[in-house]
């Protein structure tokens, strides 16, 4: 059975798209930790991030790290804090958190409600940010 992230990836299911290439893509985390958290997913669905070839997982990091350049751009934050839990979706994918301490990328915070129009209009900011690189 296709995963969430699969059915966004196939166009099954809406998301707040970030950013996309041949292999990847990125979107706005719809229950996320702090404004702009975005997820970072292969569009091969592997569960464990550690069963990636190596050079898929060189090619995940290499594109979460432009992603986290287009979102350095546009929010104001110390930095874009990384985190791969792989126990929520089985399917690899890097959580990209605006953080300005250690604390905001505790996950058992209390997650975020941030507007339809807000999130549509930071996934724009960020995907222009992102095709600036």
């Amino acid at each position: 059975m296709a995963t969430i992230f699969t059915k966004i990836i196939n166009g099954e299911l809406p998301c707040y798209k970030v950013a996309e290439d041949d292999k990847h893509i990125a979107f706005l985390d719809i229950s996320p930790l702090k404004f702009g958290h975005v997820l970072a997913v292969p569009k091969n669905e592997v569960d464990y991030i550690f069963d990636l070839a190596d050079e898929d997982l060189a090619a995940l990091t290499i594109f979460s790290k432009k992603v986290a350049k287009a979102m350095g751009e546009i929010l104001s934050c110390s930095r874009i804090g990384v985190a791969v839990i792989g126990l929520e979706v089985p399917h690899t994918h890097v959580h990209l958190i605006p953080i300005n301490n250690v604390g905001d990328i505790n996950f058992s915070n209390p997650k975020a409600v941030i507007e339809a129009d807000k999130m549509t209009t930071l996934a724009g900011e960020i995907s222009t940010a992102f095709e600036k690189l």
